[in-house]
Protein backbone atom coordinates (compact mmCIF):
# COMPACT_ATOMS: atom_id res chain seq x y z
CA UNK A 1 0.00 0.00 0.00
CA UNK A 2 1.27 3.49 -0.96
CA UNK A 3 2.58 5.19 2.54
CA UNK A 4 1.04 8.52 3.35
CA UNK A 5 4.04 11.03 2.86
CA UNK A 6 3.45 12.73 6.16
CA UNK A 7 5.93 11.13 9.34
CA UNK A 8 3.42 12.13 11.44
CA UNK A 9 0.26 10.78 12.72
CA UNK A 10 -1.78 12.81 9.93
CA UNK A 11 -5.17 14.03 11.46
CA UNK A 12 -7.13 14.73 7.95
CA UNK A 13 -6.46 11.75 6.55
CA UNK A 14 -7.35 9.95 9.20
CA UNK A 15 -10.53 11.71 9.40
CA UNK A 16 -11.09 11.43 5.72
CA UNK A 17 -10.62 7.68 6.35
CA UNK A 18 -13.44 7.94 8.74
CA UNK A 19 -15.89 9.88 6.34
CA UNK A 20 -15.26 12.52 8.97
CA UNK A 21 -15.23 16.59 7.73
CA UNK A 22 -14.68 19.01 10.02
CA UNK A 23 -12.89 20.34 13.55
CA UNK A 24 -13.77 21.79 16.90
CA UNK A 25 -11.73 23.85 19.24
CA UNK A 26 -11.53 21.29 21.81
CA UNK A 27 -9.84 19.65 19.51
CA UNK A 28 -12.75 17.09 18.50
CA UNK A 29 -13.16 16.32 15.23
CA UNK A 30 -17.10 16.74 14.02
CA UNK A 31 -19.61 16.18 11.39
CA UNK A 32 -21.59 18.46 9.03
CA UNK A 33 -24.33 15.67 9.77
CA UNK A 34 -25.86 15.57 13.05
CA UNK A 35 -26.97 12.15 12.53
CA UNK A 36 -23.43 10.63 12.10
CA UNK A 37 -22.99 8.13 15.00
CA UNK A 38 -20.81 9.40 18.10
CA UNK A 39 -17.49 8.78 18.47
CA UNK A 40 -14.20 7.47 20.87
CA UNK A 41 -11.02 8.41 20.62
CA UNK A 42 -7.47 6.82 20.07
CA UNK A 43 -4.05 7.90 21.09
CA UNK A 44 -1.11 5.41 20.01
CA UNK A 45 2.21 5.75 21.44
CA UNK A 46 5.31 3.51 20.66
CA UNK A 47 7.24 3.14 24.04
CA UNK A 48 9.66 0.05 22.95
CA UNK A 49 13.13 1.19 23.87
CA UNK A 50 15.33 -1.28 21.22
CA UNK A 51 12.33 -1.24 18.61
CA UNK A 52 12.64 0.46 14.94
CA UNK A 53 10.48 2.93 13.73
CA UNK A 54 6.85 1.71 12.79
CA UNK A 55 3.82 2.30 10.59
CA UNK A 56 0.73 2.52 12.81
CA UNK A 57 -2.23 0.70 10.54
CA UNK A 58 -6.18 1.01 11.62
CA UNK A 59 -8.73 -1.60 10.05
CA UNK A 60 -6.08 -2.20 7.08
CA UNK A 61 -5.29 1.68 6.23
CA UNK A 62 -1.83 3.57 7.07
CA UNK A 63 -2.80 6.43 9.54
CA UNK A 64 0.84 6.92 10.31
CA UNK A 65 4.34 6.24 9.72
CA UNK A 66 8.07 6.29 10.39
CA UNK A 67 6.79 6.85 14.11
CA UNK A 68 10.42 6.91 16.05
CA UNK A 69 10.36 5.84 19.91
CA UNK A 70 8.97 8.10 22.14
CA UNK A 71 6.62 9.75 18.98
CA UNK A 72 3.01 9.51 19.77
CA UNK A 73 -0.33 10.40 17.53
CA UNK A 74 -2.72 12.91 18.60
CA UNK A 75 -5.74 11.76 20.30
CA UNK A 76 -8.51 11.59 17.39
CA UNK A 77 -11.87 10.50 16.90
CA UNK A 78 -12.93 6.86 15.63
CA UNK A 79 -16.19 5.59 15.09
CA UNK A 80 -17.50 3.49 17.97
CA UNK A 81 -17.88 0.04 17.61
CA UNK A 82 -15.08 -2.60 16.28
CA UNK A 83 -11.53 -1.87 14.96
CA UNK A 84 -8.27 -3.33 14.46
CA UNK A 85 -4.87 -1.62 15.48
CA UNK A 86 -1.76 -2.78 14.00
CA UNK A 87 1.69 -1.52 14.47
CA UNK A 88 4.29 -2.83 11.80
CA UNK A 89 7.75 -2.34 12.25
CA UNK A 90 9.81 -0.73 9.82
CA UNK A 91 12.82 -2.85 8.92
CA UNK A 92 16.24 -1.07 7.24
CA UNK A 93 15.16 -2.38 3.24
CA UNK A 94 11.86 -0.86 3.92
CA UNK A 95 9.73 -4.28 4.11
CA UNK A 96 7.40 -3.60 7.39
CA UNK A 97 6.46 -7.08 9.45
CA UNK A 98 3.95 -7.30 11.93
CA UNK A 99 5.84 -6.08 15.33
CA UNK A 100 2.34 -7.72 17.38
CA UNK A 101 -0.71 -9.74 16.63
CA UNK A 102 -3.12 -6.81 15.57
CA UNK A 103 -5.38 -6.03 18.09
CA UNK A 104 -9.41 -5.60 17.55
CA UNK A 105 -11.55 -4.54 20.44
CA UNK A 106 -15.27 -3.07 20.76
CA UNK A 107 -14.50 1.14 21.20
CA UNK A 108 -16.86 2.74 23.45
CA UNK A 109 -18.57 5.94 23.16
CA UNK A 110 -16.92 9.05 25.17
CA UNK A 111 -13.84 6.72 25.78
CA UNK A 112 -10.05 7.84 25.55
CA UNK A 113 -8.06 4.52 24.33
CA UNK A 114 -4.38 5.08 24.44
CA UNK A 115 -2.56 1.96 22.85
CA UNK A 116 1.20 2.07 24.23
CA UNK A 117 3.80 -0.51 22.04
CA UNK A 118 5.58 -1.54 24.66
CA UNK A 119 8.33 -3.98 26.15
CA UNK A 120 11.89 -5.02 23.79
CA UNK A 121 11.35 -5.77 20.11
CA UNK A 122 11.82 -9.70 21.29
CA UNK A 123 8.69 -9.20 23.26
CA UNK A 124 6.99 -6.83 21.84
CA UNK A 125 3.08 -6.35 22.74
CA UNK A 126 0.28 -3.97 22.70
CA UNK A 127 -0.66 -1.75 26.14
CA UNK A 128 -4.01 -0.37 26.19
CA UNK A 129 -5.37 2.14 28.57
CA UNK A 130 -8.76 3.73 29.06
CA UNK A 131 -9.86 6.97 30.55
CA UNK A 132 -13.43 9.20 30.37
CA UNK A 133 -13.39 11.53 27.61
CA UNK A 134 -14.49 14.10 29.63
CA UNK A 135 -13.41 17.68 30.58
CA UNK A 136 -10.51 18.31 33.26
CA UNK A 137 -12.22 20.07 36.19
CA UNK A 138 -11.05 24.18 36.53
CA UNK A 139 -7.53 24.39 38.31
CA UNK A 140 -6.48 20.51 37.25
CA UNK A 141 -4.42 18.70 35.78
CA UNK A 142 -5.37 14.95 34.84
CA UNK A 143 -2.47 12.19 34.60
CA UNK A 144 -2.71 8.98 33.42
CA UNK A 145 0.45 7.03 34.90
CA UNK A 146 1.81 3.87 33.16
CA UNK A 147 4.77 1.89 33.86
CA UNK A 148 6.52 1.00 30.33
CA UNK A 149 9.86 0.21 31.02
CA UNK A 150 10.34 -3.48 30.57
CA UNK A 151 13.82 -3.89 32.65
CA UNK A 152 12.41 -1.74 35.86
CA UNK A 153 11.52 -3.72 38.70
CA UNK A 154 8.06 -2.88 40.72
CA UNK A 155 8.40 0.68 41.37
CA UNK A 156 6.29 3.24 43.51
CA UNK A 157 5.56 6.91 41.80
CA UNK A 158 4.98 10.10 43.44
CA UNK A 159 3.44 13.52 42.79
CA UNK A 160 5.00 15.59 45.78
CA UNK A 161 5.37 19.41 47.06
CA UNK A 162 9.04 20.29 46.02
CA UNK A 163 11.25 19.02 48.74
CA UNK A 164 8.76 17.00 50.30
CA UNK A 165 9.73 14.16 52.81
CA UNK A 166 8.82 11.14 50.64
CA UNK A 167 8.86 8.96 53.97
CA UNK A 168 6.20 11.15 54.98
CA UNK A 169 4.49 10.36 51.79
CA UNK A 170 2.20 8.16 49.71
CA UNK A 171 2.80 7.13 46.18
CA UNK A 172 0.18 8.12 43.40
CA UNK A 173 1.21 3.88 42.07
CA UNK A 174 2.48 1.43 42.79
CA UNK A 175 3.11 -0.54 39.69
CA UNK A 176 5.12 -3.03 38.10
CA UNK A 177 6.17 -3.10 34.40
CA UNK A 178 2.46 -2.70 32.51
CA UNK A 179 0.51 -1.35 35.58
CA UNK A 180 -0.64 2.05 35.60
CA UNK A 181 -2.98 4.48 37.73
CA UNK A 182 -6.48 5.27 36.72
CA UNK A 183 -6.56 8.74 35.27
CA UNK A 184 -6.71 11.12 38.25
CA UNK A 185 -7.16 14.56 38.51
CA UNK A 186 -4.94 16.40 40.50
CA UNK A 187 -4.31 20.58 41.23
CA UNK A 188 -2.45 22.32 38.71
CA UNK A 189 0.84 23.92 40.15
CA UNK A 190 4.51 22.52 41.36
CA UNK A 191 5.39 19.30 41.65
CA UNK A 192 8.37 17.11 42.53
CA UNK A 193 7.92 13.53 40.62
CA UNK A 194 10.08 11.08 42.30
CA UNK A 195 9.91 7.01 41.55
CA UNK A 196 11.54 4.85 44.12
CA UNK A 197 11.66 1.09 44.39
CA UNK A 198 8.34 -0.40 45.50
CA UNK A 199 8.02 0.38 49.35
CA UNK A 200 11.69 1.83 50.09
CA UNK A 201 11.12 5.91 49.99
CA UNK A 202 15.01 6.05 50.57
CA UNK A 203 15.77 4.12 47.31
CA UNK A 204 15.15 7.46 44.54
CA UNK A 205 16.09 5.70 41.11
CA UNK A 206 14.80 8.93 39.31
CA UNK A 207 13.95 12.63 40.46
CA UNK A 208 12.40 14.65 38.17
CA UNK A 209 13.09 17.91 40.21
CA UNK A 210 10.73 20.73 39.95
CA UNK A 211 7.85 20.49 37.31
CA UNK A 212 5.04 22.48 36.46
CA UNK A 213 1.74 20.83 35.42
CA UNK A 214 -0.67 22.99 34.06
CA UNK A 215 -4.58 23.74 35.03
CA UNK A 216 -6.48 22.26 32.34
CA UNK A 217 -3.81 19.68 31.08
CA UNK A 218 -4.58 15.89 30.26
CA UNK A 219 -1.66 13.54 30.23
CA UNK A 220 -0.18 9.83 29.72
CA UNK A 221 2.63 10.21 31.98
CA UNK A 222 5.06 6.78 30.95
CA UNK A 223 8.09 5.75 33.28
CA UNK A 224 10.54 5.12 30.05
CA UNK A 225 13.93 3.13 29.18
CA UNK A 226 16.59 5.38 29.80
CA UNK A 227 18.53 5.13 26.46
CA UNK A 228 20.41 8.47 26.70
CA UNK A 229 23.61 9.48 28.76
CA UNK A 230 23.67 8.75 32.57
CA UNK A 231 23.05 5.96 35.09
CA UNK A 232 19.50 5.69 36.10
CA UNK A 233 16.99 3.86 34.73
CA UNK A 234 14.66 5.46 33.60
CA UNK A 235 13.06 8.32 32.39
CA UNK A 236 9.59 10.49 32.32
CA UNK A 237 7.50 11.68 29.23
CA UNK A 238 4.33 13.68 28.91
CA UNK A 239 2.67 13.20 26.26
CA UNK A 240 -0.37 15.57 25.46
CA UNK A 241 -3.70 14.87 23.48
CA UNK A 242 -2.02 16.74 20.42
CA UNK A 243 0.37 14.07 20.72
CA UNK A 244 2.90 16.32 21.82
CA UNK A 245 5.66 13.90 23.64
CA UNK A 246 7.80 16.07 26.62
CA UNK A 247 10.67 14.11 28.06
CA UNK A 248 11.36 14.90 31.68
CA UNK A 249 14.66 13.66 32.29
CA UNK A 250 16.12 12.52 35.96
CA UNK A 251 17.37 16.26 37.50
CA UNK A 252 21.07 15.22 37.22
CA UNK A 253 21.34 13.62 33.84
CA UNK A 254 24.48 14.41 32.39
CA UNK A 255 25.94 15.21 28.63
CA UNK A 256 27.79 12.81 27.72
CA UNK A 257 31.07 13.79 25.52
CA UNK A 258 33.66 12.05 22.94
CA UNK A 259 36.79 13.85 21.95
CA UNK A 260 38.37 12.41 18.63
CA UNK A 261 41.81 14.11 17.08
CA UNK A 262 41.08 13.70 13.38
CA UNK A 263 43.80 16.69 12.50
CA UNK A 264 46.65 14.73 10.56
CA UNK A 265 49.73 17.32 11.10
CA UNK A 266 49.04 18.13 15.11
CA UNK A 267 50.73 17.05 17.53
CA UNK A 268 49.60 15.02 20.57
CA UNK A 269 46.77 17.58 22.55
CA UNK A 270 45.06 18.57 25.75
CA UNK A 271 41.58 19.77 26.04
CA UNK A 272 40.92 21.81 28.62
CA UNK A 273 37.67 22.71 30.01
CA UNK A 274 36.96 26.55 31.34
CA UNK A 275 40.65 27.49 31.95
CA UNK A 276 40.88 24.51 33.82
CA UNK A 277 44.67 23.51 33.35
CA UNK A 278 45.66 22.05 36.11
CA UNK A 279 43.21 19.30 35.80
CA UNK A 280 43.10 18.59 31.76
CA UNK A 281 39.58 16.96 30.63
CA UNK A 282 41.34 15.30 28.44
CA UNK A 283 45.30 14.50 27.92
CA UNK A 284 47.87 13.30 25.54
CA UNK A 285 45.25 12.61 22.69
CA UNK A 286 47.18 11.73 19.87
CA UNK A 287 45.91 11.94 16.06
CA UNK A 288 43.58 9.20 14.45
CA UNK A 289 43.12 8.65 18.90
CA UNK A 290 39.52 9.17 20.62
CA UNK A 291 38.49 9.52 24.24
CA UNK A 292 35.28 7.97 25.15
CA UNK A 293 32.33 9.12 26.49
CA UNK A 294 32.66 11.58 29.48
CA UNK A 295 29.65 12.45 31.71
CA UNK A 296 29.58 16.71 31.75
CA UNK A 297 27.00 18.29 33.88
CA UNK A 298 25.23 20.37 31.31
CA UNK A 299 26.51 24.69 30.87
CA UNK A 300 28.06 26.56 28.47
CA UNK A 301 31.73 25.38 28.49
CA UNK A 302 35.12 27.22 26.91
CA UNK A 303 37.16 23.93 25.39
CA UNK A 304 40.68 24.82 24.18
CA UNK A 305 42.72 22.48 22.80
CA UNK A 306 46.87 22.59 22.92
CA UNK A 307 50.11 20.86 22.94
CA UNK A 308 50.31 18.03 25.44
CA UNK A 309 51.35 19.37 28.63
CA UNK A 310 51.54 23.11 27.39
CA UNK A 311 49.27 25.90 27.68
CA UNK A 312 49.75 27.66 24.26
CA UNK A 313 49.59 27.60 21.62
CA UNK A 314 45.67 27.26 22.19
CA UNK A 315 44.83 25.66 18.51
CA UNK A 316 41.32 25.55 19.26
CA UNK A 317 39.28 27.93 22.02
CA UNK A 318 35.25 27.08 21.25
CA UNK A 319 32.03 27.75 22.98
CA UNK A 320 29.96 25.30 23.23
CA UNK A 321 26.35 24.73 24.90
CA UNK A 322 26.30 21.05 26.54
CA UNK A 323 22.71 20.29 27.38
CA UNK A 324 21.30 17.10 29.10
CA UNK A 325 20.49 14.16 27.83
CA UNK A 326 22.24 14.80 24.28
CA UNK A 327 25.52 12.91 23.67
CA UNK A 328 28.28 14.86 21.14
CA UNK A 329 31.19 14.49 19.55
CA UNK A 330 33.81 16.69 18.87
CA UNK A 331 36.36 16.34 16.04
CA UNK A 332 39.10 17.97 15.65
CA UNK A 333 39.50 18.12 11.92
CA UNK A 334 41.42 20.34 9.00
CA UNK A 335 45.18 20.78 8.91
CA UNK A 336 46.61 22.55 12.07
CA UNK A 337 46.82 26.01 10.19
CA UNK A 338 43.06 25.56 10.02
CA UNK A 339 42.27 23.39 12.54
CA UNK A 340 38.95 23.66 13.93
CA UNK A 341 36.36 21.51 15.84
CA UNK A 342 33.44 19.92 14.20
CA UNK A 343 30.23 19.40 17.17
CA UNK A 344 28.03 16.54 16.21
CA UNK A 345 25.17 15.18 18.22
CA UNK A 346 24.81 11.12 18.12
CA UNK A 347 21.54 9.31 18.97
CA UNK A 348 23.23 5.98 20.84
CA UNK A 349 19.85 4.17 21.02
CA UNK A 350 20.23 0.41 20.10
CA UNK A 351 17.47 -0.76 17.69
CA UNK A 352 17.04 -4.73 17.69
CA UNK A 353 16.25 -5.32 13.82
CA UNK A 354 19.02 -3.09 12.41
CA UNK A 355 22.86 -2.10 12.80
CA UNK A 356 23.35 1.93 12.70
CA UNK A 357 26.39 3.12 10.73
CA UNK A 358 27.86 6.74 10.25
CA UNK A 359 30.22 8.02 8.34
CA UNK A 360 32.11 11.20 8.39
CA UNK A 361 33.95 12.60 5.82
CA UNK A 362 37.16 14.00 7.57
CA UNK A 363 40.14 14.06 5.44
CA UNK A 364 41.36 17.73 4.42
CA UNK A 365 43.25 16.13 1.52
CA UNK A 366 40.64 14.93 -0.47
CA UNK A 367 37.65 16.70 -2.15
CA UNK A 368 34.08 15.38 -2.34
CA UNK A 369 34.21 11.78 -2.59
CA UNK A 370 31.57 8.99 -3.46
CA UNK A 371 30.77 6.16 -0.49
CA UNK A 372 29.89 2.67 -1.18
CA UNK A 373 28.63 0.27 1.52
CA UNK A 374 28.56 -3.40 -0.78
CA UNK A 375 28.42 -6.83 -0.74
CA UNK A 376 32.39 -7.94 -0.06
CA UNK A 377 34.50 -8.16 -2.75
CA UNK A 378 31.56 -6.36 -5.25
CA UNK A 379 32.97 -4.64 -8.06
CA UNK A 380 31.82 -1.07 -7.84
CA UNK A 381 32.69 -0.40 -11.61
CA UNK A 382 29.18 -0.85 -12.33
CA UNK A 383 27.30 0.26 -9.04
CA UNK A 384 26.38 3.10 -7.93
CA UNK A 385 28.01 4.94 -4.68
CA UNK A 386 25.37 4.62 -2.04
CA UNK A 387 25.70 8.42 -1.13
CA UNK A 388 27.39 10.34 -3.67
CA UNK A 389 29.46 13.57 -3.77
CA UNK A 390 29.88 13.95 -0.32
CA UNK A 391 31.71 17.10 0.78
CA UNK A 392 34.50 17.62 3.54
CA UNK A 393 33.39 17.56 6.78
CA UNK A 394 29.81 15.87 5.66
CA UNK A 395 28.43 13.42 8.16
CA UNK A 396 25.91 10.73 7.07
CA UNK A 397 24.52 9.95 10.36
CA UNK A 398 23.33 7.46 11.51
CA UNK A 399 22.06 4.81 8.50
CA UNK A 400 19.64 2.12 9.10
CA UNK A 401 21.78 -0.99 7.93
CA UNK A 402 20.89 -4.50 7.70
CA UNK A 403 22.89 -6.96 9.53
CA UNK A 404 25.34 -8.47 8.17
CA UNK A 405 29.27 -8.07 6.52
CA UNK A 406 30.18 -5.18 3.97
CA UNK A 407 32.72 -3.77 2.32
CA UNK A 408 33.34 0.36 3.08
CA UNK A 409 34.61 1.87 -0.02
CA UNK A 410 35.53 5.67 -0.83
CA UNK A 411 36.56 6.97 -3.93
CA UNK A 412 36.54 10.94 -4.90
CA UNK A 413 33.64 11.73 -6.68
CA UNK A 414 32.50 10.38 -10.10
CA UNK A 415 35.32 8.32 -10.44
CA UNK A 416 35.60 4.47 -9.19
CA UNK A 417 39.04 5.23 -8.15
CA UNK A 418 39.54 3.52 -4.61
CA UNK A 419 41.05 6.30 -1.95
CA UNK A 420 39.80 3.94 1.03
CA UNK A 421 39.18 1.01 1.16
CA UNK A 422 37.49 -2.23 0.91
CA UNK A 423 37.36 -2.32 4.48
CA UNK A 424 35.14 -4.86 5.45
CA UNK A 425 32.83 -4.31 8.37
CA UNK A 426 30.97 -7.05 10.08
CA UNK A 427 27.97 -4.94 11.73
CA UNK A 428 25.20 -7.07 13.84
CA UNK A 429 22.25 -6.28 15.16
CA UNK A 430 21.62 -3.36 17.72
CA UNK A 431 25.26 -2.43 16.89
CA UNK A 432 26.63 1.21 16.46
CA UNK A 433 29.25 2.19 14.10
CA UNK A 434 30.99 4.76 12.99
CA UNK A 435 33.60 5.54 10.91
CA UNK A 436 35.53 9.18 10.21
CA UNK A 437 37.75 9.13 6.53
CA UNK A 438 41.14 10.56 7.27
CA UNK A 439 44.74 11.58 6.19
CA UNK A 440 47.60 9.67 7.02
CA UNK A 441 49.73 10.89 9.34
CA UNK A 442 51.21 14.26 8.48
CA UNK A 443 48.61 14.87 6.22
CA UNK A 444 48.20 13.38 2.54
CA UNK A 445 48.02 9.79 1.11
CA UNK A 446 47.53 6.66 1.99
CA UNK A 447 44.28 7.72 3.25
CA UNK A 448 42.54 5.46 5.94
CA UNK A 449 40.17 5.44 8.93
CA UNK A 450 39.32 5.87 12.51
CA UNK A 451 36.42 3.28 13.19
CA UNK A 452 34.78 4.23 16.88
CA UNK A 453 31.39 2.83 18.87
CA UNK A 454 31.45 -0.76 18.53
CA UNK A 455 34.47 -1.50 16.24
CA UNK A 456 37.12 -2.16 18.66
CA UNK A 457 40.18 -1.03 16.75
CA UNK A 458 41.67 2.32 14.65
CA UNK A 459 43.33 1.72 11.39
Amino acid sequence: MQKLNNKIFSVFAFAALLGITGCDSDNKTTTENPQTSPDTRVQIIHASPDAPKVDLVLDGNIIAEDVDYLQATPISPISVGSHTVGVKAILPDELTINAFDDVTADFAVETIYTILAVNNTANIEPLVLTRSDNGVSNGNVRLQIVHAAPNAPMVDVYATAPGADLAQSAPLVTAEFKGSLDATEVAAGDYQIRITLAGDPQTVVYDSGTQTLPSGGDFVVAAVTNTGPGSHPVNLVLVNTQGQVTPILHADTPAAVRVVHASPDAPAVDVIANDNFQAPLITNLAYAEYAGYVDLSPANYNVKVVPNGEMTPVVIDADLNIMAGYAYNVIATNNLASISPLVLTANNRRIATEAKLRIIHASPTASDVDLYLVAPNADISDIEPTLAGVPFLADTNFLSITPGSYDVVVTPAGTKDIAIGPLNVNLSASGIYSVIARDNAGGGAPLGVILLDDFAVTQ
